[in-house]
């Protein structure tokens, strides 16, 4: 008996300079580690092998959707414990300590490399599992590659995301007036509210910016009497917001399209939505998609752009993607800081009248979807794939964490175009909405 499991541990300690938080059963059924803690088990040695070859984030993501690694226990303690470590490791470093991501790549760790390499075993790595994004054309964040970053993260079957949302079909933070609501009833709280921050009259014009399967422009429509727009990059988002639209008998007041923010020209509009779309954005064309939404607008037209939000490094040249998230769920998304969507927003001309953060409201809403995946995970896995439903378990698990933690938020920014003489057509007070 080899006791992979110690050796593991040993060698994880040894290069992260730190004790490992989670127990550890290996391939030849040893374990090492706290019995009380969740444990990381390593059902292969290709694991082993990705992460040698890729080490760190990516090597360990792959590993997970390939079902090589997995957490035997509350994946949300083991995931805490972990992304704990490497926060604390990465906010750490004024006394030129390395970094945890920076750690496997020192010159000192190649010994300990060696002795990896011994325990993996011979072979080259396996390919990526069908999941990750490989190759990419185009130039980022133009409309053709927008397009097959949204397609990679949306076109994975309607039947799937309706198990994961739930039957209001909202993929954003819902909005928890009461702890204990409904995932459904706190959706619909939060589709009320960005229709009175915007102050919807009947007859207006609304454009929501990345419709999604078009709960918001129904919801508008049926309760606040607008003729909406919804665009979306998605054809299977678009396919099942018209049948939606149809079936409530609002085609006559309800315009479902599949095109990019930059090609609509038939402004002006009374109100805009974004709702988790400007995440999709990119730095670089911020001040672009702010500005074109700007000249959508009429004069004292409302914008409300709900957006993530990442916190601000101290060299925001040298800021990374998540490879993770880019190279499995969001490809080429980008997140930024809250006061650079605001300044971004005010260069386009915009007067910012409120902002208000919604962060916790978001970890509760992605324990609802990953509560909504386990309870059908079969199913999930026929629907998708196997490799599909590990993605979307981690990743929404550890975004739920990281909105708990503070590492990230998420925030509506409701701006407005003012009219001639700088009337902005706003109430005094927030009590409009919040009545």
């Amino acid at each position: 008996m080899t006791n992979a499991a110690g050796r593991l541990t040993a060698l994880a300690e040894q290069a992260l300079g730190t004790p490992f938080p989670l127990r550890v059963r290996a391939w030849d059924g040893s374990e090492a580690g706290p019995p009380d803690m969740p444990a990381l088990v390593v059902r292969n040695r290709r694991a082993l092998r990705r992460l040698l070859w890729k080490p760190g984030e990516l090597g360990l993501a792959r590993a997970w959707v390939a079902g090589e690694l997995e957490v035997e226990g509350d994946l949300y303690e083991a995931l805490d414990r972990l992304t704990g470590l490497f926060w604390e490791r990465e906010q750490s470093a004024p006394d030129g300590s390395p970094r945890l991501r920076d750690a496997v790549r020192d010159p000192a760790t190649y010994r300990l490399a060696r002795e990896a390499l011994a325990l993996a075993g011979p072979g080259l790595p396996p390919p990526p599992p069908p999941e990750e994004v490989r190759r990419r054309s185009g130039m980022l964040h133009s409309p053709v590659r927008d397009r097959q970053a949204i397609s990679h993260h949306y076109d994975v079957g309607n039947d799937f995301y309706a198990l994961v949302l739930g039957p209001s079909m909202v993929y954003s933070c819902a909005y928890f007036e009461d702890r204990a609501a409904s995932l459904e009833d706190a959706q619909t709280a939060k589709l009320d509210l960005v229709c009175r921050k915007l102050g919807l009259r009947p007859g207006e014009r609304l454009l929501d910016v990345g419709c999604g399967w078009g709960s918001l422009v129904l919801h508008a429509a049926e309760h606040y009497g607008v003729r909406a727009t919804g665009i979306t990059l998605s054809r299977e988002q678009a396919a099942y917001a018209r049948k939606r639209v149809a079936d409530a008998g609002l085609t006559d007041r309800i315009d479902i399209r599949v095109q990019d923010y930059r090609a609509v020209t038939d402004g002006p509009f009374h109100a805009i939505s974004s709702i988790g779309m400007a995440e999709h954005v990119g730095r670089d064309r911020y001040r672009e998609y702010a500005g074109v939404l700007y000249r959508l607008l009429g004069p004292g037209g409302r914008l409300l752009n709900h957006q993530i939000a990442r916190r601000p490094v101290a060299d925001e040249d040298a800021y990374q993607l998540d490879e993770f998230i880019d190279r499995y769920v969001f490809p080429d998304g980008e997140l930024a800081p809250v006061g650079s969507t605001v300044s971004r927003l005010e260069e386009a001309g915009f007067e910012v009248r409120d902002v208000e953060a919604l962060r916790e409201h978001y970890g509760v809403t992605l324990r609802h979807w990953v509560a909504n995946l386990e309870a059908r995970w079969t199913e999930a896995v026929r629907l998708a794939s196997p490799g599909r439903a590990r993605v979307w378990r981690l990743y929404m698990a550890a975004c739920a964490l990281s909105f708990e933690r503070n590492r990230i938020g998420v925030n509506q920014v409701l701006a407005v175009r003012a009219a001639a003489g700088g009337e902005s057509g706003m109430p005094r007070t927030r009590a409009a909405w919040l009545g």
